[in-house]
């Protein structure tokens, strides 16, 4: 790189950290700044380098939980170049302020780890859970969980997780229950907010608290956060990852003296007389075995005020799956083979009925004369 475009990228740095809002930004902004001016020749710099700012350590809501005990790559190019700003998309976690209210669903779990090239698992007291992760978030945490084991041979540990509910279309029908796999307690972790706060086993729920129509518990419904930028990338994406992006998850609770009703919908009455819908913050304890999480803590008084978020409506999930059902028959086109046609006129042959003989009464005579 020339000495003027390095100055160039330097002036575009400086813009960049005066006009930054997001103390993470800024921070990675004056980051990038000193690496490039280290390849500089001091005569260059008109400006000494500014200190970078420690953005505050705050709890981060569902899809933005830190990973813990995973060490930063360290960047070893010459002269990095300033990135472009881009829409935040499902791929890029999300920050909300600490006081304004979200959605969201974290806890923290510890049992035996088993990774192998079969199955990834935790298992909790008698039972396994499938432990699960999105290759192209969270896949820098699990290679670092797999190291911690390899390293310590410890198997049992802390997992950061979001637990993730599948309910199946029959009520009878028990819900499965999976973790998704966000970070790590490991040996060498500092201690966090996060990691304090909450004990093993426990969770942070915040969403509207209803019933759903397979589910005969209550549920915490958790939506994903709105905010301007998903909402210009949701507009160009195609039907199926606008479904995929905007899936719910519904967290069965074990509430009984709830201070809110769970909402419930009737069919039979207009939406106007519908019951109020309540959102609620809790802490709650996931409880193996039985898969539903028991109510621990109320975090604060469930409020009719919603926070805004994203979710599919049922004409955008019918596109989507008519979508999917149409690039799936153009992967695997299926020949049907129709049955071979008769004539129109032709008439199957009538069978003749078979002349059944009748059995006459025999009279036994004897030859012998008296």
């Amino acid at each position: 790189m020339s000495k003027n475009s390095s100055v160039g990228q330097v002036e575009k740095l400086k813009k960049l950290i005066q006009t930054a809002t997001n103390p993470k930004q800024k921070a990675m902004y004056q980051d990038l700044l000193a690496k490039l001016q280290d390849t500089l020749p001091p005569e260059s710099l008109s400006e000494p380098t500014p200190e970078p700012v420690k953005p505050k350590r705050t709890i981060k809501p569902k899809t933005s939980a830190p990973v813990e005990a995973v060490e930063p790559v360290e960047d070893k190019t010459p002269a990095p170049t300033v990135p472009d700003s881009q829409p935040e998309t499902e791929s890029q976690p999300e920050t909300e302020s600490e006081n304004k209210p979200y959605f969201q669903g974290i806890g923290i779990i510890k049992g035996e780890v088993i990774l192998t090239e079969e199955r990834s698992v935790i298992k909790l007291g008698e039972q396994e859970y499938r432990l699960f992760y999105i290759p192209n978030r969270r896949k820098k945490a699990y290679e670092a969980l797999k190291r911690e084991i390899e390293v310590t041979g410890n198997t049992t540990l802390r997992l950061i997780v979001y637990p993730k509910i599948l309910h199946l279309p029959q009520k009878d029908q028990p819900h499965k229950v999976s973790f998704q796999l966000v970070g790590f307690i490991g040996s060498k972790a500092k201690p966090s907010e996060l990691n304090t706060e909450l004990k093993d086993f426990e969770f942070k729920f915040s969403g509207l608290w209803q019933f759903i129509p397979v589910c005969r518990t209550p549920c915490i419904s958790i939506f994903r956060n709105f905010n301007k930028e998903r909402l210009t990338w949701i507009k160009e994406a195609n039907p199926a990852k606008k479904v995929k992006f905007m899936k719910s998850s519904h967290v069965p609770v074990l509430w009984r003296d709830s201070p809110a009703k769970p909402f419930r919908f009737n069919p039979k009455l207009e939406k106007e007389e519908q019951g109020k819908r309540y959102f609620v913050q809790i802490k709650a304890k996931f409880l193996p075995g039985r898969d539903v999480f028991g109510f621990a803590e109320q975090l604060s008084e469930p409020t009719e005020e919603v926070p805004g978020f994203l979710k599919a409506s049922k004409k955008l999930k019918a596109e989507a799956l008519k979508e999917i059902q149409q690039q799936k028959s153009e992967e695997n086109p299926s020949v049907e083979a129709t049955p071979p046609q008769t004539k129109p006129n032709s008439k199957p042959p009538k069978s003749k009925p078979k002349k059944q003989k009748t059995l006459q009464p025999q009279t036994i005579t004897s030859d012998k004369t008296e």
